[in-house]
């Protein structure tokens, strides 16, 4: 009983699938959704991310000594030395650690390292 049954809905999918054969839709329109998907992540991803990775540049290319910054990590501290790579920040009276420039996260402003 369970063949009769599939038989009989075979030939009905082959023959939904040969009547709609004969229709051909414009390529244009194939094509637009794929496009529309990527003008869409271009602006909601691609855009803002190169946005944010300009301004992480601009802003470790403007560092100095005596700026006060804080790592990714959460460490606040003012910037004693500047390498190419490296800085070392002062976090304490005479404690200084070496981190990498792209680790920091942020500037702050002048004295709030007096404010903590």
């Amino acid at each position: 009983m369970a063949w009769s049954i599939i038989d009989a809905l075979i030939p009905a999918a082959q023959a939904q699938t040969a009547a709609g054969a004969g229709t051909q839709q414009n390529p244009l329109l194939e094509l637009a959704l794929p496009i529309v998907l990527l003008v869409v992540f271009y602006f909601l991803l691609i855009r803002p991310q190169m946005k944010r990775s300009k301004e992480q540049r601009q802003m470790l290319e403007k560092l100095a000594k005596g700026d006060e910054a804080v790592t990714s990590g959460g460490l606040a501290g003012r910037i004693v030395a500047i390498g190419e790579a490296y800085l070392t920040l002062e976090i304490a009276d005479k404690v200084e650690v070496k981190v990498q420039k792209h680790s920091i996260a942020g500037v702050l402003p002048k004295g709030t390292l007096k404010n903590l």
